[in-house]
């Protein structure tokens, strides 16, 4: 009976094991999805920003997969350079698939990127979703105006989150003592910048029309940056638009500049609206601002005040070119949102320029040869791209690889437990019920709190709750 290891407990992994278990090829296959958290979900549960209800609902699917007979879950078990190897890993399974995501942040390699203040989005969400890596301190929140630089998803989550009131926080899990430094936030004016235009930013427009549902705060866009768009057509195309509205054109009208594949005019037309807006004045505002590139993080003594841009324009070949027109925005707080990278693991090849490891349809290659036993899927096999959703296709490509390999990959032979091997290598793995500890001690704290369910942030109160211990909590 073949036993499979899955190395990442996120999306990716679990639909691997998914797509195991209900596989009818290979009858009986046993899954051990390993994490090195004591908390299974990846990025649903660290990543997904607290107010998204409806995607953090996802866990009830991916529970449903870690609660099958043939899948075990084993956390806290690190794999890597201070874990378990990959050989070590053929030791006890036959075949490994490595789903751990894209861990690391892109950085945007300018003067003053160091300055106390500025932060990767990264560590922002990591800091907010309670995840037990990130700095107890939390973020300073004691600036009037933040900078958001990009304009993906991440990007928009962290703008949302800045720029909403903190009682809209209280009914959801995020941690105490982010709630209350929200709470006490002096943020006044978030300002997300892309170096592109609107219809050619990375975020989706359901989330991009979230930003104007906000009850405390507006979305204010300069017309200016606007009209630099070549998706923007300031006057109709065909037809006359309804009073107050221009007509988007048609993709026959568009203009050359950008590719059409690549041109959202929902965007477009969502942020044309706010263009056109009277002003509100509401509490808080989330400035959109399109065509300009970062060039240096100004400060003083130390800390960041300002973000120098320069204004850009459209290449004619689907990019943007420098224009030598510079300007200021005020920022005590900068925050980048330009994407994520993979992270080598130790044992791994790895290929710097991609961010990935090299593979044929899943299979590892090593040498440029599919390595038995040794498979990929997710962000680590095809870089941080896609929604939660192209995961699944992304993992059974995988698993039909290692199903035609099965007959091989049985005859090796393996420990018969991996578990007591791991527990005799000194790891101490959380099993399901641990898990279940986890959520029964983290219902405990919000009821304490007065409020719901309440994520435990820290790794000694994590583990001490997965043991049954009372350990110190920090909400």
């Amino acid at each position: 009976m073949p036993r499979i290891a899955v190395v990442g407990s996120g999306p990716s992994g679990v639909y691997t094991a998914q797509a195991l278990v209900q596989q009818p090829l290979v009858p009986g296959i046993l899954v051990d999805v390993l994490d090195r958290l004591p908390a299974p979900y990846g990025l649903v549960r660290y990543g997904v920003a607290p107010d998204h209800e409806k995607i953090k609902s996802l866990q009830n699917t991916l529970r449903s997969v870690l609660e099958h007979e043939r899948v075990r879950f084993l956390g806290n078990v690190e794999t890597g350079t201070h874990g378990l190897t990959p050989e070590r890993l053929l030791g006890l399974y036959h075949a490994v698939v490595y789903c751990v995501g894209a861990a690391r942040d892109r950085r945007l390699g300018i003067p003053g990127e160091e300055l106390a203040g500025s932060h990767s989005a990264t560590d922002f969400v990591s800091w907010y979703s309670a995840h037990p890596d990130a700095a107890p301190a939390g973020f300073g929140l004691g600036a009037r105006s933040a900078v958001v630089i990009g304009v993906g998803n991440v990007a928009v989550d962290v703008a949302r989150v800045l720029a909403r009131g903190a009682e809209d926080f209280r009914p959801t899990d995020v941690p105490h003592p982010a709630l209350g430094a929200l709470a006490g936030s002096a943020v006044r004016d978030v300002h997300m910048v892309g170096r592109r235009g609107p219809s050619q930013a990375k975020f989706t427009t359901k989330e991009l029309r979230e930003l104007g549902a906000l009850p405390s705060a507006e979305v204010r866009v300069e017309p200016a940056d606007l009209a630099l768009d070549p998706a923007y057509a300031p006057v109709p195309a065909t037809g006359t638009p309804r009073p107050g509205r221009t007509a988007v054109p048609s993709a026959s009208s568009a203009p050359a500049a950008y590719p059409l594949a690549a041109v959202n005019r929902r965007n477009v037309e969502v942020v044309r609206g706010w263009a056109s807006m009277p002003d509100q004045g509401r509490e808080r505002r989330i400035h959109l601002r399109f065509f300009l590139r970062p060039v240096e993080l100004l400060g003083a003594d130390g800390r960041v005040t300002a973000v120098r841009f320069e204004r850009t324009a459209p290449d004619g070949a689907g990019g943007v070119r420098g224009t030598g027109t510079y300007e200021e925005i005020e920022a005590g707080l900068v925050l980048r949102a330009v994407g994520y990278r993979g992270v080598p693991l130790a044992g791994l090849p790895f290929d710097e320029t991609t961010g990935t490891v090299p593979h044929l349809a899943g299979r590892v290659l090593r040498h440029g040869v599919a390595s038995p036993g040794e498979y990929v899927a997710g962000w680590i096999k095809r870089g941080p791209t896609g929604v939660i959703g192209t995961n699944r296709a992304c993992a059974k490509e995988t698993v039909v690889s290692l199903l035609a390999d099965a007959p091989a990959l049985s005859a090796r032979r393996i420990t018969e437990n991996p578990v007591d091997a791991l527990r005799a290598a000194g790891h101490r793995p959380v099993e399901w019920p641990g898990w279940l500890a986890i959520e029964d001690a983290e219902a405990a704290l919000g009821v304490s709190l007065g409020r719901r369910s309440v994520k435990i942030p820290d790794w000694e109160g994590l583990l001490a709750a997965a043991r049954g211990e009372d350990g110190p909590r920090r909400g």
